[in-house]
């Protein structure tokens, strides 16, 4: 798998570019100036975090053991999804959350991260990209970790980092992509989402929002 904790518990929903098939996108070369904002995924798209999600999913299933309750899968995050189902929403989401804080504080910065450190994202006349935000299936309270870690907050508008948690629901549903999106005054069909996996284009899709892979958009 790939980002926001999309690695080691692979599923088709997860997979790369590479592996998603005929996923919709925006053309390329990508203009950022034709979109009023632009919001990315988190982990394997700004940053990579520093998580071995296959020990993520043992320290949740000891959650289900510690609980006396037999798990209904052993996939991370339908652990987390039946979670509630089972009465165990907290100590679950605490699990993942405590190996995400710490897996941003040891994060690597990736180009695209790097690039809107730089200024790198700039759309044309020197002029810098439009509003930018971030939606993430990692919890909140690690994506801004991870933001302050790298110095990326004079990128990104800190009332549109949007974690798991942050809504009621979370990637491939579309309530998170929406929720930072209206932080950034936008309209859905007038913003882009960067994602490096199809629970990223699956969102995409869901919420009316232009997609573009983070590959493409360091190609461009």
């Amino acid at each position: 798998m790939t980002g926001d904790g999309e690695r080691g518990v692979e599923t088709d929903g997860d997979a790369s570019k590479s592996a998603a098939g005929a996923v919709p996108s925006v053309g390329r070369p990508i203009d950022l100036a034709a979109y009023d904002a632009v919001v990315y995924d988190l982990d394997g798209t700004l940053v990579e975090l520093a998580v071995d999600w296959g020990a993520v999913a043992e320290s949740v299933l000891d959650v289900y053991a510690a609980h006396a309750m037999i798990p209904p899968t052993d996939e991370l995050w339908g652990l987390l999804e039946a979670a509630e189902e089972y009465g165990l929403r907290d100590p679950v989401e605490e699990a993942i959350s405590a190996h995400e804080r710490s897996g941003a504080r040891d994060s690597a910065l990736l180009p695209l991260g790097g690039g809107l450190i730089e200024g790198g994202e700039v759309v044309g006349d020197g002029r810098r990209g439009p509003p930018a935000g971030v939606c993430s299936l990692n919890c909140e309270e690690a994506c801004r970790v991870a933001v302050e870690t790298h110095g990326l907050g004079d990128a990104l508008d800190p009332d549109a980092i949007v974690g798991r948690d942050t809504v009621d629901t979370h990637k491939p549903e579309p309530e998170s992509l929406l929720a930072a999106v209206d932080r950034l005054g936008a309209d859905p069909s007038h913003a882009l989402f960067v994602g490096d996996s199809r629970r990223d284009a699956v969102a995409a899709e869901r919420a009316g929002v232009p997609f573009a892979w983070a590959a493409d958009l360091l190609d461009r």
